[in-house]
Formats: C-alpha cells, structure tokens, sequence
C-alpha cells in the first residue's frame, strides 16, 4: 500500500508526541487515542492532553477493576480532558450471562473470546466505524504477538490505520518518561501488574515474569490478546 509506505517514511525518526501531532495533522478529527488506562495510554494520554480537541475513547466492560476507575477519575481531573465512553450492548450482555454465566471466560477459550467480543470487540467496531485512524499503546516489547508492531499500520480486521507512537519504547524507557513527565498512572502497576485489563482476567505477576503473563494465565501465550489487537505469531 503505497499510502502506508508514504506515512511510515513520514513517522521515521519522531517521537511520541510528535507521532501525535503528525497524526491529528493527518486525520483530524477521525483519529482517536484508545486507553485502557495501562501506563502506555498514560503516557500518550499525557501528551494528547497538550493536543487541543484530541479525541481519546475507553471501553467500559463493566468488569475493571476500581484502579482503573480512579485512574479516569484523576486522568480527567489533571489533564482537563473527556473520554468518550462505550459500554456492551446491553441485551447482548444480558443474553451471555443468563446462559453462560458471569464467569463463563474460565470454561473455555472459546467463552472468552466471546466475553471479549461482548465486552470490547463490538464496542470498539462501533466506535471505530467513524474513524480513519486510531492510536495505541502498543509496544514490540510487550509479547510475542506484538514483536512486529510499526509506528502506522494497516488494521486489516478495522480496515483503518493503527498509530502506534510507543512502538519502539522499551518498559525502562516508558517508565523514565513517565516519572520525568510526572503522568497520572494506575496505581495497580505499583502492585505488580505490568498490564491491565478486566479484573477477573488479570493478576499480578512475579519480577521477571513475561509482562504479559498476568492476563488470561491459564491460556496458552499465542492466544493471550483479546481481539481488539491481533497480529500473526512470527
């Protein structure tokens, strides 16, 4: 795709913030930051705070944790910002846990994909039905399924553009940046989660585990994404 090539020359050598600015440059207003409000949408969170009319959405699975809760609370509080909010469908959700049950994601993988698609997956479609481009926190660092993240790629299964601003930054990198920028961070990465998700799927994990390892353990490490950012295992 000759246009991908074209932005990925234009993204070579920028930073984070300046991958922001580019991207609102390019897109306007049908591009928007996605946060889960793991320590990566912080710290772009942080940056697109500078950024007037940036647009950052969250989904509201209705299965966070209270960390994640307060994050948003104080995120809005320091930064001056809204979030656009997606919660399920309700009669969806409804339909899922009358038949299978709230905790039907530990009884197969194929239950918690579906908990996934409820919860996140079409909650995302539709919000990203109106975008040209949406920004992530995504790291090649972060697991084997995100080693070949590109700072701008082609969402095949969204068919819109994904900006990834952190793509190269290592957890040490991150981690500086956000104690020298002072960022709003959840406070569940103090208490050893390197990654955040619905509480019932996420745990805390031990120094020198995978940092992904915490989310859906009792799975196999290719299938650990929930849907919203699957790439192939190289």
């Amino acid at each position: 795709m000759d246009r991908l090539k074209n932005y990925q020359n234009q993204l070579k050598g920028l930073n984070p913030q300046e991958i922001l600015t580019w991207a609102v440059g390019t897109f306007g207003d049908k591009v928007a930051l996605a946060s889960s409000f793991g320590v990566e949408d912080q710290l772009l969170t942080h940056f697109a705070s500078k950024i007037p009319n940036f647009r950052i959405f969250t989904l509201d699975t209705g299965r966070l944790f209270q960390e994640t809760y307060d994050s948003m609370q104080r995120s809005m509080a320091s930064y001056n910002i809204t979030y656009e909010i997606y919660a399920p469908d309700n009669k969806e959700l409804e339909e899922m846990i009358a038949t299978k049950g709230p905790n039907l994601f530990y009884d197969s993988l194929e239950n918690r994909k579906l908990c996934c698609k409820i919860r996140k997956i079409n909650p995302l479609q539709r919000v990203l039905s109106g975008l040209d481009a949406w920004v992530t926190g995504l790291r090649a660092g972060q697991s084997a399924t995100r080693a070949e993240v590109e700072p701008i790629e082609w969402d095949e299964t969204n068919q819109i553009y994904k900006v990834n601003p952190l793509f190269a930054c290592s957890e040490e990198e991150l981690w500086k940046k956000v104690k020298e920028e002072k960022v709003v961070y959840n406070r569940l990465h103090d208490q050893g989660f390197p990654s955040i998700g619905c509480a019932p799927c996420t745990r805390a994990v031990a120094e020198g585990e995978d940092i992904r390892s915490g989310r859906w353990w009792w799975e196999a490490p290719e299938h650990k994404e929930c849907g919203l950012h699957n790439r192939p295992v190289k």
